[in-house]
C-alpha cells in the first residue's frame, strides 16, 4: 500500500472527469433544495449514506479482487435512472483513460476491452486502486470522499458559496465517512459480497430531469 498513490488517486486534480459532474447538486440547487451551507450538508449526508455507500462497496469489492464484470452488473441493477447509468459509464471511461496512463497493467487493460464504452465508475475506481497497489479500504475512502466532495465543489460554483464553508461541511461529515467506509469494506469483502442497495429516489428523479435541461453547467 502506498500512501502517496492514495493521494494521487483521491486528488481532485486527477484527470478523471469528476469536475464536469455535480452529483445531483445542480438540479437540487435549481429546485431550491440547496440554498446554502445547511442544505448542502444535509444533501451531502443523504448522498453519503445512499449512493456513497453503494459506490464505496463496489469500489472496495473491485479492489479486493471481485469479478469486475459481475460488479458492473450489480452497479447497473442499483442504478434505475438511465441518465445516471450513462453518467457513471462516462466517468468510468474517463477514469480508465487516466488510470491506464498512470498505472498501466493487465487488469485495467482487460476491463477496458470488456467495456469499451466504459464500466461503472466505482468498479473502475476499485480496479484502478488495485493497479496502484492500494487496498479495499483505500478504494472505499476514495469513493466516499468523491461522493460528497463533488457536490460541495459544485455548489461553490453554483451559489458562489464560501469555499471555507463548503470545506467545513466535508470536515463535519468526516466521522460519518469513516463509518460508511467501515460498512462498505465489510460488505465488499464478505464471501459472497453482501453489497448494499441503498436508494436515493430524489437523485434518480432529479438526474432524469437534469438530463433534459438546456443550459446546464454540469453534465449530471
Amino acid at each position: 500500500m502506498s500512501g502517496a498513490a492514495l493521494l494521487v488517486l483521491a486528488d481532485g486534480r486527477f484527470p478523471a472527469g469528476g469536475h464536469a459532474h455535480s452529483g445531483g447538486a445542480e438540479e437540487a440547487v435549481r429546485t431550491g433544495r440547496i440554498t446554502g451551507v445547511q442544505d448542502l450538508e444535509a444533501f451531502c449526508r443523504g448522498r453519503l449514506h445512499t449512493t456513497g455507500l453503494v459506490s464505496a462497496a463496489l469500489a472496495s469489492a473491485a479492489a479486493a479482487g471481485a469479478d469486475p464484470v459481475w460488479l458492473d452488473a450489480e452497479a447497473d441493477a442499483r442504478t434505475p435512472s438511465p441518465a445516471l447509468r450513462i453518467a457513471a459509464r462516462r466517468l468510468g471511461r474517463q477514469l480508465m483513460r487516466a488510470a491506464r496512463a498512470t498505472w498501466p497493467g493487465p487488469e485495467l487493460d482487460a476491463l477496458a476491452r470488456e467495456f469499451p464504452k466504459g464500466a461503472h465508475q466505482p468498479v473502475v475506481l476499485g480496479v484502478t486502486a488495485r493497479a496502484a497497489g492500494l487496498g479495499a479500504r483505500d478504494a472505499a475512502y476514495c469513493s466516499v470522499y468523491e461522493s460528497v466532495s463533488g457536490p460541495a465543489t459544485a455548489v461553490v460554483r453554483l451559489l458562489s458559496l464560501d469555499p471555507f464553508q463548503a470545506t467545513g461541511v466535508l470536515a463535519r461529515l468526516a466521522p460519518e465517512m469513516d463509518r460508511v467506509v467501515d460498512t462498505a469494506v465489510a460488505a465488499g469483502t464478505a464471501s459472497p459480497p453482501q453489497l448494499p442497495a441503498a436508494s436515493a429516489p430524489l437523485l434518480e428523479l432529479g438526474a432524469e430531469v437534469h438530463a433534459g435541461r438546456r443550459g446546464r453547467l454540469f453534465a449530471s
